[in-house]
């Protein structure tokens, strides 16, 4: 779990500079960061969406995926929990919940992710999460400038998720395959996809009800791929 704290780390440390940066930057400048994002997320989601071989077990898992998230109303769980979040650290920013969830997704859906987490889990040194540290570090300011402290916030659901893969890839190390990382990376190409549509205010995609889809790419490889 060295890598995945090291990570939090990061992403807490730059967070904490974005938001001194954004009392001092104009909301122009902030706009336009916020659209270079969204063109950044775009870019990642394609990358990451083509490494798919298994298009059929892809559009099952997200729809599944969809349907069963639209049934146990994740979005609203989450919201509920940035809310409470809110209230406790008394912020009055309009775009907390916004800023968690934007962040949570573009932090733990790359493949570095998938691929930094497993990496550790399987014992080698966590080379992948280090360099993932350092970008995410980064990207916190520019977010955190745009968005507020709810980008700060967004380490808890990562230290949830990255330290998960990396506690199932050391118990589940032979199921640990190409295939499974680069379908997983797929389904989490494709909610980037989403997230940087509703980012650059496109269309508004309910990406976090589609998160159950990394669940069953994996059910669905494992049983038909």
């Amino acid at each position: 779990m060295t890598g995945t704290l090291i990570n939090a780390g990061a992403v807490i440390a730059g967070s904490l500079i974005g938001l001194a940066v954004n009392k001092k930057l104009n909301p122009r400048f902030t706009n336009t960061v916020f659209q270079a994002i969204g063109l950044f997320t775009l870019f990642l989601g394609v990358s990451m969406a083509l490494k798919s071989s298994e298009i059929l077990l892809l559009i099952f898992s997200l729809v599944l995926g969809s349907l069963t998230g639209e049934l146990l109303r994740i979005d609203k769980s989450i919201e509920k929990f940035s809310e409470y979040l809110k209230r406790k650290t008394s912020s009055s920013n309009e775009r907390f919940s916004e800023g968690l969830i934007t962040s949570f997704l573009l932090f733990c859906m790359g493949s570095m992710t998938i691929l930094g987490a497993i990496e550790e889990g399987l014992g080698s040194e966590p080379n992948l999460l280090l360099a993932k540290s350092l970008m995410d570090g980064f990207s916190s300011v520019a977010l955190a400038s745009a968005m507020g402290v709810g980008v700060l916030f967004s380490v808890i659901p990562l230290l949830i998720y990255q330290g998960g893969i990396t506690l199932f890839a050391e118990y589940f190390q032979e199921h640990a395959t190409a295939l499974y990382i680069n379908e997983l990376t797929a389904v989490g190409g494709i909610l980037l996809l989403g997230l940087g549509i509703s980012i650059l205010d496109i269309k508004k995609i309910n990406i976090v009800n589609m998160l159950p889809s990394l669940i069953y790419i994996l059910v669905l490889v494992y049983f038909f791929a």
